[in-house]
């Protein structure tokens, strides 16, 4: 069985499922049962866990910051640890699916599949693929302020508070730099018709089989089991309540 192959929209929808399912409650049990699943299908997916753990390194890093955050400011760190425990849990949750599914997707199957099956104007769905084409180019454009700066001398040192402050002033650089080539590109996106509101064609069809509304259902299914076994085990705690 191979999930990679699966619809790009079937992929999102099941990711969305599961997100929609793991905010309704703050309990530790339902993303903990959700997390569980979705590293049992990683392999089903042709991802090895060291890719997987590779492309994952920024959600670590965010996740360790949210709860090394809770940690420092809480006045009850006994009573914050499930707390923190719990929030560590639903980012992984929530985000994992989401990573897998864009590891395993064609940037132009995917905006074929939203234009065909999900039915979003082609504007949007040609705006994600070259926003997503355009994803590269960050990571070289940050190598190159980084070597440019290294080779004016402008070099932190074993200074913190200086290194802090350059990785500031490179990453305004960057967003700078990625708010021109956006606005480059979509003048040249409207003059090359995008958003003439004619009728377009697909030259790839994208279908929609039986399997993919297989893997929105597992993914329901995945979620009703998570939110079971929070209100079976008693830590179910309501978003709202």
């Amino acid at each position: 069985m191979n999930l990679a192959s699966r619809n790009p929209a079937a992929k999102l929808a099941a990711a969305a499922v599961l997100t929609l399912a793991l905010v309704v409650s703050l309990d530790p049990v339902a993303p903990a049962v959700a997390l569980a699943a979705e590293l049992a299908v990683v392999p089903l997916f042709g991802i090895r866990y060291t890719t997987l753990a590779r492309r994952a390194w920024p959600l670590m890093v965010s996740v360790l910051g949210a709860v090394l955050t809770l940690f420092l400011f809480a006045q009850d760190r006994e009573h914050i640890a499930m707390s923190a425990l719990a929030l560590a849990l639903r980012l992984f949750a929530v985000a994992l699916p989401g990573i897998i599914a864009f590891a395993t997707t064609d940037p132009t199957d995917l905006a074929d599949a939203l234009i065909q099956n999900a039915r979003l104007p082609a504007r949007f769905a040609i705006g994600t693929l070259a926003a997503w084409r355009l994803v590269p180019l960050l990571g070289e454009e940050w190598r190159l302020i980084t070597l440019a700066r290294r080779a004016r001398g402008v070099e932190p040192g074993r200074n913190p508070v200086a290194r802090l402050r350059l990785f500031a002033s490179a990453a305004f650089t960057l967003l700078v730099g990625a708010i021109r080539r956006g606005t480059r590109l979509a003048v040249a996106m409207d003059a090359r018709g995008f958003d003439s509101g004619a009728v377009r064609t697909s030259a790839r069809r994208q279908y929609f089989r039986r399997a993919d509304a297989a893997l929105i259902a597992g993914a329901a299914l995945v979620a009703v089991v998570a939110l079971a076994a929070s209100v079976a085990s008693g830590a179910f705690h309501p978003l709202f309540a």
